[in-house]
């Protein structure tokens, strides 16, 4: 299925192809391989979140983890894939026992960006209701990846709302559809995996929580394994049969051990001192709420069932760990996830040696030579399944270029010079870089009228989701039911009482067919135009400088925007990062900021408008706020103030809504920041008032004056 507007009745549901890449073939990616399997053995994990820069074989492998799941049976002609075993409990059912089942292949089930609600869940088949007049119920995707996989490519793309549901999907095992008069509740044993590139922007963290585990990839480093990839690819790519073949042995082994993990999962044991290590791993790394602690149990017990085990052991805790809170850790809000392995090694301490084991090794690594070969017995510089020699049951670490970098403090004491980077009085002129306070909440800024952008959360827009204002006779877009039959009951029905027909039907054409428009939120595009400029240094301007625009960076990111930053000082100015969904790297940029020099308000302008023209042409229902953090001067070249002047009528001659932020500060002000927002026509605020408790403590303190006056 690859549009959310398809009408067709019937969910696309897709077997795996027969030439599909072999999960086992896959090298490089062995917390990628290792957290897949476990949601395939525990559906009850709740799902995985893959992380990682593109090209780095993510949605190669989930789609060849369907090819290694077990067969399973399913009633014949059943719209839910029900077990046998599940026949009385079918939605369509109680089905006849002497319905036959038949053997298939787990399916994968693709969501597309663009899917509605009434596609994911299952909604009003309304061929029947407007025709016949039966309220029943059409199956949505859910349904078609019951007992199956759900796989969502770019999941930090798809609205919010629409994450929600699956998740909750995921966890509950059960679909629950209450609406355009259908009450169902089915199946949905799912497991879920999701993609996204950070670079395109990030989840709020209420969604990755909801994750079971997450897993951050990369593409490695080392050259012979780098080149094992490619030569796997090429081969691939050549003869995919004659490849597909050369796995089959190894893709049958794994197929057979998740089925045995599988059979086995409910016969493990976990202990009171193992439920105790969760715990204080746990709290160790400060996870919020008690999810983390029961997503860990179920996937330590996950890994022994894999390991073979029948208890769990210290082995299973650290692997399950390792995958379950670093999005989960309590962190800054642009740090990326990540956990220190040192601070749970010296949590859990050494491995504890099996009683009567008498120092044999443990069955987990009963397959690792005959699973990820090259199918001739010889195995590839590093297997994606591969055991860590040294630590019973856990995978191979990722080498040290992969591994999440440390987070760096925003205050660094290293930095040297002064406190805002200047220089002393009576040097020399030079570039520096100050740090910034903790960002705060800031007073919301959003552009005026109605757009049509992407949902999100600053202005509002017509959008696919929110209150219903209206209706329309488009093609496209969720159906306004009441509307559609006024339009069909305007030309009458079928059929006369008084002539001993059968009773009047409404007759509906596909014109009568209208659409709900809803009005919500959309997201924008925020670009910063930040003066970095010698001035901006003086009176350490610069640190409340950084302090706003990380707050307006914070307010971005929990409203789901694009932000772009073009910096200004010296001689020109640059676009320090292109349109992006991602705030953290902003943030990075922002932190990074030299700033000295001249200020060149013209070039930052033009610069500005030049970013505005092109994302624009590429997206052009994206409203653009443009915030400009300066005190107004221009220092660069002839005419400065007057060639900044023109360029600030440009833009607002194009239509550009801005705001002017204004950093002058002390006791005698030019005010040519407010000139600066009235050329653009744009909102002139001083940078003391961004904050939102600023507005709070004005409301209070005249709201106390009048009192006195009264």
């Amino acid at each position: 299925m690859r549009d959310g507007s398809n009408d067709s009745k019937t969910p696309v549901q897709q077997a795996v192809p027969p030439d599909t890449f072999p999960f086992s073939a896959v090298v490089g990616s062995d917390d990628l391989a290792l957290a897949l399997v476990l949601t395939a053995v525990s559906p009850d994990v709740g799902g995985v979140l893959v992380r990682g820069e593109k090209g780095t074989a993510k949605s190669t492998m989930v789609r060849g983890l369907a090819a290694v799941l077990p067969h399973q049976q399913v009633v014949v002609d059943c719209r839910f894939g029900c077990a046998p075993t599940d026949r009385a409990t079918c939605p369509d059912g109680p089905h006849d026992p002497a319905t036959p089942a038949a053997s298939r292949a787990a399916r994968l089930v693709e969501l597309p960006i663009g899917a509605t609600e009434d596609r994911v869940v299952g909604s009003l088949d309304l061929e029947r209701a407007l025709g016949r007049g039966e309220t029943a119920y059409q199956p949505g995707l859910l349904a078609a990846a019951n007992r199956g996989i759900l796989y969502v490519d770019e999941v930090n793309l798809l609205h919010d709302h629409l994450v929600d549901l699956l998740l909750d999907a995921a966890a509950m095992g059960r679909n629950t559809v209450e609406r355009d008069g259908v009450s169902v509740s089915h199946a949905a044993r799912i497991v879920l995996v999701g993609t996204m590139n950070p670079e395109e922007g990030e989840l709020r963290p209420q969604l990755l929580d909801r994750f079971g585990l997450t897993v951050e990839v990369a593409a490695p480093r080392e050259p012979t394994l780098r080149a094992e990839v490619v030569r796997r690819r090429l081969a691939f790519d050549a003869d995919p049969a004659a490849f597909v073949a050369r796995f089959e042995a190894d893709q049958e082994a794994l197929r057979r051990r998740i089925a045995d993990a599988r059979s086995a999962l409910g016969a493990v044991s976990l202990t009171d001192a193992m439920l105790t290590k969760i715990a204080t791993v746990c709290a160790a790394f400060e996870v919020d709420g008690l999810r983390a602690d029961i997503v860990t149990a179920r996937a330590a017990v996950a890994h022994a069932a894999w390991s073979g085990r029948a208890t769990v052991t210290v082995a299973d805790v650290r692997a399950a760990a390792r995958l379950a809170l670093p999005h989960r850790r309590r962190r800054n809000p642009f740090d990326s996830p990540g956990l220190d392995e040192d601070l749970l090694d010296r949590l859990l301490g050494d491995d504890e040696p099996d009683p009567g084991d008498g120092g044999e090794p443990e069955p987990d690594a009963r397959h690792d030579q005959d699973l990820h070969g090259d199918g001739d017995g010889e195995a590839p510089p590093s297997t994606s399944m591969g055991q860590r020699p040294e630590r019973d049951g856990e995978l191979d670490a990722e080498p040290a270029e992969r591994r999440p970098e440390p987070q760096r403090a925003e205050h660094d004491p290293d930095d040297g010079g002064t406190e805002t980077g200047q220089a002393p009085a009576g040097a020399p002129a030079a570039s520096g870089v100050s740090t910034a306070d903790e960002p705060y909440r800031a007073r919301l800024l959003r552009a005026t009228g109605l757009g049509t952008g992407d949902p999100g959360r600053r202005s509002s827009a017509v959008t696919s989701t929110g209150r219903r204002v209206g209706s329309t006779s488009a093609r496209t877009g969720p159906v306004h039911v009441p509307a559609t039959i006024r339009a069909a009951a305007s030309h009458g029905s079928t059929g006369d009482v008084s002539r001993g027909d059968r009773p009047p039907r409404l007759r509906v054409l596909p014109g009568d067919v209208r659409r709900s428009v809803l009005q919500g939120r959309e997201s924008n595009l925020v670009l910063l135009c930040v003066d970095a400029s010698g001035s901006m240094a003086a009176r350490r301007r610069m640190e409340a400088v950084k302090s706003a625009v990380l707050s307006l960076l914070l307010d971005a990111y929990q409203r789901r925007d694009k932000v772009a930053l073009v910096t200004f000082r010296g001689a020109g100015a640059e676009l320090t990062l292109p349109p992006t969904g991602s705030v953290e790297i902003a943030a990075r940029r922002l932190r990074d900021l030299p700033h000295g020099g001249r200020t060149p308000l013209a070039e930052g302008l033009e610069t500005a408008y030049e970013t505005l023209r092109v994302e624009r042409l590429r997206d052009p229902n994206r409203r653009a706020l443009l915030v400009v953090v300066t005190d107004g001067r221009a220092t660069s070249g002839p005419d400065a103030l007057q060639r900044a002047a023109r360029v600030a009528a440009q833009l607002r001659h194009e239509g550009v809504e801005g705001v002017v932020l204004d950093c002058e500060s002390g006791r005698f002000r030019m005010g040519l920041a407010a000139q600066l927002a009235d050329h653009l026509g744009a909102e002139h605020l001083p940078v003391g008032e961004l904050a939102a408790s600023a507005i709070v403590g004005a409301a209070r303190a005249a709201r106390a004056t009048t009192g006195r006056a009264a």
